[in-house]
């Protein structure tokens, strides 16, 4: 288990289901929580392949922080099917100071584990993470 700048260490499942939605496409989307008795970033849920951009963001609770890595497919504009994996710090207004402290500080060593990462958002409301600015990021 690496050391987070925050003294969070990552379980080990969070970079071995990464790798396995990174090459084998096993998932849709991972959400990552950090647990604080434990100091450590634990997977909290991963989603299949066919679920929705939808079932993702109803994973994500509305009034706490959490890390997730969500796999997009889009067509360019030649219509070649494309993929590009986000991560996604989920920070909202509602959720508490602490927790937002903690998130803030542990999210780029947390980030650095799961190699592979293309293009990262951060969000404080579901409007900053919709599907079109999935789409304009991707390209």
């Amino acid at each position: 288990m690496a050391n987070a700048a925050s003294g969070m260490a990552v379980h080990d499942d969070c970079k071995l289901k990464f790798l396995e939605l990174k090459t084998k496409r096993t998932y849709r989307f991972i959400v990552y929580k950090i647990e604080e008795k434990q100091k450590q970033v634990t997977v909290e849920k991963v989603g299949e392949p066919g679920q929705s951009y939808e079932d993702f963001t109803a994973c994500l609770p509305a009034d706490e922080c959490r890390y997730a890595v969500y796999d997009f497919e889009f067509l360019t504009e030649g219509n070649v099917p494309k993929s590009r994996i986000f991560f996604i710090a989920w920070s909202p207004d509602t959720s508490k100071v602490r927790s937002k402290m903690i998130y803030a500080s542990s999210k780029d060593k947390f980030r650095r584990e799961l190699d592979g990462i293309q293009i990262e958002l951060q969000a404080t409301d579901p409007s900053e993470m919709d599907l079109d600015v999935f789409k304009s990021r991707a390209k």
